[in-house]
């Protein structure tokens, strides 16, 4: 039975890859037209809504909303924890009301297709690189200052072992959030982890199905300044952490 299910989870990672092949050799033309002049750029973030829509239609992910606070005006980091690639998927038609970029991880480079849209529409982390890591730090602000939020998984990666617990912060979020005094927007996903695992793991699991998100109340900009980076960091963790934990209790002693 075991080795059924997970041969089921490969063809449905397939079906899902398929589809998002599909809609990127579709849109890219639109895509490329838009980034002709840098003033088109923010109307590309509204394709970016329609392909989220149509990935979560056409691969059945509706989502339930546990938790739907209001955000703040923009620009602001929205931060989550990261347990599957459909985190990344599915926040721009959950976060829609203002444009915002990706800061990531530069390995995501070595996908062919997600390379030409990740370098071009978003801003890649060289992690091993302190040089680079500090100038995509600086297109970050740049891109805050041109009306920007920005997505930021403090993660790093997608934890290896005991998924969705999630494993300690990096700071660059917080980092960011005091240094350009923005709020910051926690979310949690809950079980995205179980709807499409990492593609590396074939016989993982991955199956259509309804999706948890907590859209956590924000932290103001007071809060931002008067905490610490390590204290904003954990608390930004506890928070997400909370859905999780209370979803999946046996992780607190994992």
């Amino acid at each position: 039975m075991k080795e059924l299910k997970g041969v089921l989870s490969l063809l449905w990672k397939l079906y899902v890859g398929i589809i998002f092949v599909i809609f990127a050799l579709v849109l890219y033309p639109f895509f490329y037209v838009l980034l002709l002049r840098s003033s088109w750029k923010k109307v590309s973030f509204k394709l970016f809504v329609f392909w989220s829509w149509c990935m979560r239609l056409f691969c059945f992910y509706p989502s339930r909303k546990m938790l739907d606070s209001p955000r703040p005006n923009g620009p602001y980091i929205i931060i989550a924890n990261h347990s599957s690639y459909l985190d990344i998927f599915f926040m721009h038609s959950l976060l829609p009301d203002h444009p915002f970029l990706f800061l990531g991880k530069s390995e995501i480079l070595g996908y062919p297709i997600l390379r030409t849209y990740f370098k071009n529409l978003n801003i890649p982390v060289h992690r091993k690189d302190r040089a680079k890591a500090a100038k995509s730090f600086g297109m970050a602000k740049k891109a805050i200052e041109e009306g920007w939020s920005i997505v930021i998984f403090p993660e790093g990666t997608i934890p290896d072992e005991d998924n969705p617990k999630m494993i300690s912060f990096k700071s660059g979020a917080f980092k960011l959030a005091k240094e350009m005094q923005l709020p910051i927007v926690p979310d949690t996903f809950t079980n995205n982890y179980a709807l499409f695992s990492d593609p590396e793991q074939l016989l993982g699991p991955a199956r259509p199905g309804i999706f948890r998100v907590y859209i956590h109340q924000f932290v103001d900009q007071k809060t931002v300044a008067d905490l610490s980076e390590r204290a904003l960091s954990e608390h930004c963790f506890t928070l997400i952490n909370e859905p999780i934990l209370a979803e999946h209790p046996h992780l607190a002693n994992a």
